[in-house]
């Protein structure tokens, strides 16, 4: 999938929405309550009054993302990432992230973010990487109660099975290319039907995906103990697709800004700049 097939803006035919009008929007499909206790979503700064009629989505707020909002003349940036995750005592703007809040302020470009919320919520991040890599999404990995749609993760069907070999070649098509790329880890020829995603980093649902008896798991950051001990526990476990942690999550922002949209006459861009910080293979290739 190309990166620019969410790119384009629209627009609705009633007058310009003011931030807090998109604010409403996103906190509808994105409740607050459902974040994580030690999460920190919402508006980070911008005026609530302010008109948005031009709005940049992404997964991080830093220099790259900030700066195409500017060169887009875009009022806000709804971004899945906090940009103050911990506690803060000040912003200096001789700090990466003072200077990224001193540059918005200055230049009238409110900051929104939506983080666990959008991770738990129906539909959510893990939602809408499922719907790019062409699954079927059937009920959450972690669901918030017995029987509830909202929670982490998602449990999904292929249409057809096809060779692990094949899903991790159609993952890799649907995302966004990174110079990590993806990366499976299991028998080529097993079939797969039943999958668990989880956007973001999510190795600490691999005993969840091993419980739900799925035949393969995609997720973000697994790292090396984790996943070499779940492929060697008895029995037959999931098969393991990693991708890097933006390209898990960047489906989400094509999502959000069909929420946007519904909140007026606004134009509304998905950010495509690898934000990933990984940039350079051994090969010497490049993202």
């Amino acid at each position: 999938m190309s990166a620019t097939a969410a790119d384009s803006g629209t627009a609705t035919a009633s007058g310009p929405p003011a931030v807090a009008d998109i604010v409403a929007a996103l906190d509808t499909a994105y409740p607050r309550e459902l974040a994580e206790s030690w999460d920190a979503v919402g508006l980070v700064c911008g005026d609530p009054a302010e008109r948005a009629d031009r709005v940049l989505v992404c997964v991080d707020p830093v220099a790259a993302t900030v700066e195409e909002a500017l060169d887009l003349g875009a009022q806000l940036i709804v971004a899945h990432h906090p940009l103050m995750l911990r506690g803060v005592h000040g912003v200096p703007a001789d700090t990466a992230k003072g200077s990224l809040v001193h540059r918005m302020i200055r230049e009238g470009v409110a900051l929104f973010c939506a983080h666990t919320n959008a991770d738990a919520a129906a539909p959510g991040v893990s939602d809408a990487l499922a719907v790019a890599i062409g699954l079927d999404v059937e009920r959450p990995l972690v669901p918030h109660a017995d029987g509830a749609h909202t929670g982490l993760g998602r449990i999904a069907v292929l249409p057809e099975p096809e060779p692990f070999a094949a899903f991790v070649e159609r993952v890799g098509a649907a995302l966004p290319a990174t110079a990590p790329g993806v990366h499976g880890a299991g028998e080529a020829d097993r079939p797969i039907r039943t999958v668990a995603v989880s956007g973001g980093a999510g190795d600490g649902f691999l005993d969840t995906a091993t419980a739900a008896g799925v035949d393969a798991y995609v997720t973000a950051d697994l790292r090396h103990h984790p996943a070499g001990e779940h492929l060697e526990q008895p029995g037959t476990v999931p098969a393991l697709v990693g991708l890097t942690h933006w390209a898990s999550e960047w489906p989400w922002c094509g999502q959000a800004a069909e929420v946007i949209r519904e909140a007026g006459n606004v134009e509304v861009h998905v950010s495509t700049r690898c934000t990933d910080p990984w940039n350079v293979r051994a090969n010497g290739s490049t993202k």
